[in-house]
């Protein structure tokens, strides 16, 4: 099938992203509303109550707050207990916009002190290396171990890495996209020693922690808040499933937070996100809930899948990563039928699929698609 995240656009190079695309559902006779997309991993629940009723309140034809302050206070508040105050946040068009934000600050605009260019430990979310490229930097990684008991990185080696290379930016994806891996708190704790020490900073990008079971396990957010050398990264399009509307924010230091905002376009986060995120954290037990969803998702998955013969590695994400061999080609047998996962071709893993956590009937049906193909 046609590769559509080099045709689409055609821009070869890219980064390769889940969600369903209008050119292949036109070029296989679909409608999206005949499918199921667990390409993309987001909360199973779906936007919180009210989030509806404050979008339809918006007024249209007003400019948005462009430090979109109310939602920085309401952010800053959920985050009370972590030390956080308005200073140290900033609100993005998703995660990935404060990512290119970070590439563009201290790859593009290097410290005398450090090199212009990343440590990735992989395999990991293709955007940052698409940041750090766009921004005139170099990539370096460190890949994960696979064994048993799924993907694991040697952390003191991380750390040797940035005391020797000096990069700008270190990457962490945690817990990590496409493996579901968890770097724990002691663990982030040696890496931002060493990234201060070095003169880099740590990006902790924590789109996914919120939908975890093991969340409390790493503290970002507080680690962040008290040390200029990490930002934490969190994604509400993915928290609270307003994808549609696009709405992330990093929480770091306050120094590192103006270095930022002073790189950001205004108005870059719409109104209707705004208010939005403000009515999505009032609702207070929706992440519990969320969690019990995805945790009801992931046994249906791995309890199906493995009477299918096919492994799942652990995760503390809400998705799966499932080994079945040919990904591409099972990606596109399932395609044909209205499913879509994410082939981890990309991500450096041609043998496996990433699978995001819907309802418990979707993942049903899902299975059961999977055992008609192995048929």
């Amino acid at each position: 099938m046609t590769d559509f995240a080099d045709a689409a656009g055609g821009v070869a190079n890219r980064p390769v992203h889940g969600g369903i695309k209008l050119a292949e559902l036109r070029e296989l006779g679909l409608r999206l509303e005949e499918c199921l997309d667990f390409s993309a991993s987001v909360s199973p629940l779906g936007p919180p109550a009210g989030v509806v009723g404050a979008i339809a309140a918006v007024d249209l034809a007003a400019y948005p707050d462009p430090h979109s302050l109310e939602l920085t206070e309401a952010i800053a508040g959920h985050h009370r207990a972590d030390g956080v105050g308005v200073g140290n946040v900033i609100v993005g068009n998703g995660s990935t916009e404060i990512i290119h934000l970070l590439a563009r600050a201290w790859v593009g605009l290097p410290a005398a002190r450090v090199n212009r260019a990343a440590l990735l430990l992989t395999p990991t979310y293709s955007e940052y290396q698409g940041a750090v490229r766009v921004s005139g930097g170099s990539v370096e990684s460190l890949d994960a171990e696979r064994g048993e008991d799924g993907f694991s990185w040697d952390i003191a080696r991380a750390a040797r890495r940035i005391a020797d290379g000096r990069p700008a930016l270190v990457f962490v994806c945690n817990p990590n996209n496409p493996t579901g891996a968890l770097v724990s708190g002691e663990e982030l704790r040696i890496l931002a020693d060493a990234a201060g020490r070095a003169g880099s900073l740590l990006v902790i990008d924590e789109a996914y922690v919120n939908l975890s079971e093991r969340y409390a396990e790493a503290g970002a957010v507080a680690l962040a808040a008290e040390t200029e050398s990490v930002v934490a990264l969190r994604s509400m399009t993915k928290d609270y499933a307003l994808t549609a509307l696009r709405l992330g924010y990093a929480v770091a230091g306050a120094s590192v937070i103006q270095r930022l905002a002073a790189l950001q376009p205004d108005w870059s986060v719409n109104g209707l996100a705004q208010a939005a995120g403000v009515v999505a954290l009032a609702d207070g037990d929706y992440l519990e809930r969320a969690r019990d969803a995805v945790r009801a998702s992931r046994e249906c998955i791995e309890a199906r899948f493995g009477e299918l013969g096919i492994r799942c590695y652990p995760t503390a994400a809400n998705y799966v990563l499932a080994q079945v061999g040919d990904a591409g080609g099972l990606r596109d047998a399932l395609a044909r039928r209205g499913m879509f996962v994410r082939d981890c071709t990309s991500f450096g893993l041609p043998d496996c699929i990433r699978i995001g956590l819907r309802p418990v009937a979707d993942c049903e049906r899902l299975a059961n698609a999977m055992s008609e193909i192995r048929r």
